[in-house]
């Protein structure tokens, strides 16, 4: 009996110590899955802890106290508890002393398992006036040879019958078509309706190739005074850190402008106007007048390196570019001496990028107008965003002077209506026969310096896991 009862308590001590063992391996188990969901739940706490200190940043960049933000701060939950804890730091990218993109680094972790830890990177900017391929101060009217890629607005009525791949926005709800726009003969097929001797039209119509289910009207004006760039402050940082050029006739008696041409090679070249040679016009402000946009006599004045540190040129007179652009430079012309006096900037040939992955731009600001002359190229190519603050960007109607082609790529603002093609009839007598217009998307986040921006707020462009 004593023997049987032996055989039962070694029994029970072996089944027990197995036991004992498999219930140990199976808590070690359940631990361990405990752990490890505990360790993924920290992993992706971490993630949201570190994108907690890129909202933080972004608010202070957004509210201007970036300075006193570099640091380490807790994360409390919804409860008030602190769970855990990021650390943010950001560097800006800056040009003549001006934001132009910010790179935001944030760390982030759970207090339960401090080291698991995860980074990301995030670059913000603000969106420039090279959203728009357009955007127009008045009345316009888009001809059928026009193929624009890019949102277009105007704060006047819209005649598109070119080609839109994008978005078309008027701020008008309806305006007046008058013979210049074409409705010497009102459209009443394409929405338009007379009301006593006008004809009257919704804010965008097309009569021929726009595309209607693009458009938007009345849409919010858009505020120019906002975008309009502070001339003195180019010019007092060009005299201090860019390129400055006093009026030419300072430096010769003769001057009567500047040409710039751009290199390849980082440099422009400077040349003093003495002559132009006068051309026969047309222009709705002007009526028929003499242009002296051809340059007949000139002189090389000086050729300078392109400061790296501030691309920034201000010209104190009517200037003539042309040429290769290396880098992101920014051309004002204007006449901040004498108030009376307003500066042109005349475009007689093409302008184009040593390179066209980004690391390239440009920006000109003419005081007044940005005109294409009269002996521009028969097939012309544009790069950049082209503002005429005060006044218009077009070429004026010169007496069968008839061109192929004109490729614009980059932004066009201006105050006043643009046009490139003249049209009498159904006869076209001046300008460019074929003109396309493609908005550039590595201008919109990264600009040239002092480029206007559509918004103070900067917005998340690139976002990476480091």
């Amino acid at each position: 009996m004593n023997s049987k009862k032996g055989i039962v308590v070694t029994y029970i001590l072996v089944f027990g110590s197995i036991f004992l063992i498999l219930l140990g391996g199976i808590l070690s188990f359940i631990l361990f899955q405990l752990r490890t969901l505990n360790q993924r739940a920290a992993w992706n706490s971490s993630l949201y802890i570190a994108e907690a200190g890129i909202n933080y940043y972004r608010w202070c960049i957004n509210h201007g106290i970036e300075s006193s933000c570099s640091a380490e701060k807790d994360y409390p939950n919804i409860g008030g508890s602190i769970i855990g804890h990021f650390s943010v730091s950001g560097t800006s990218s800056v040009s003549c002393g001006e934001t132009i993109q910010k790179n935001v680094v944030s760390e982030g972790y759970a207090n339960k398992f401090p080291e698991t830890k995860r980074r990301i990177s995030i670059i913000y900017a603000r969106e420039s006036v090279a959203k728009y391929s357009y955007i127009i101060d008045d009345n316009v009217w888009v001809g059928e040879d026009h193929e624009i890629r890019g949102p277009f607005h105007s704060n006047g009525g819209i005649r598109m019958d070119g080609e839109n791949q994008s978005t078309v926005g008027s701020a008008q709800e309806n305006w007046i078509c008058t013979s210049s726009f074409g409705c010497s003969s009102c459209p009443t097929d394409n929405g338009c309706w007379i009301e006593g001797f006008n004809c009257v039209c919704p804010g965008v119509f097309t009569t021929a190739n726009g595309n209607p289910d693009l458009f938007s009207y009345p849409i919010p004006n858009f505020d120019f005074n906002g975008i309009t760039v502070d001339l003195a402050q180019i010019k007092s940082t060009a005299q201090t850190s860019g390129i400055y050029l006093p009026p030419s006739n300072t430096i010769d008696s003769r001057g009567q402008g500047y040409h710039l041409i751009f290199g390849n090679d980082g440099a422009v070249e400077v040349r003093i106007i003495t002559d132009l040679s006068r051309t026969y016009a047309y222009s709705l402000e002007e009526g028929w007048h003499y242009d002296y946009f051809t340059i007949s006599s000139e002189y090389t004045y000086n050729t300078y390196a392109v400061p790296s540190a501030c691309s920034a040129i201000f010209v104190e007179d009517n200037l003539w570019p042309e040429g290769e652009v290396k880098g992101k430079i920014t051309v004002a012309s204007a006449d901040l001496i004498n108030p009376n006096n307003d500066t042109d900037i005349v475009l007689e040939g093409s302008i184009d990028y040593t390179n066209k992955d980004g690391s390239c731009g440009l920006t000109l600001i003419g005081e007044r107008n940005v005109l294409i002359g009269p002996d521009s190229p028969d097939q012309m190519e544009l790069r950049g965003i082209f503002i005429a603050q005060k006044g218009r960007f077009g070429r004026n109607h010169y007496l069968w002077n008839i061109k192929s082609k004109l490729e614009i790529s980059g932004a066009i603002v201006s105050n006043g209506r643009v046009g490139t093609k003249w049209v009498s009839g159904s006869i076209v007598v001046s300008g460019y026969l074929k003109r396309e217009t493609y908005s550039d998307p590595y201008l919109l986040y990264g600009p040239s310096v002092f480029t206007p921006y559509i918004d103070p707020e900067y917005k998340i462009i690139n976002w990476q896991e480091l």
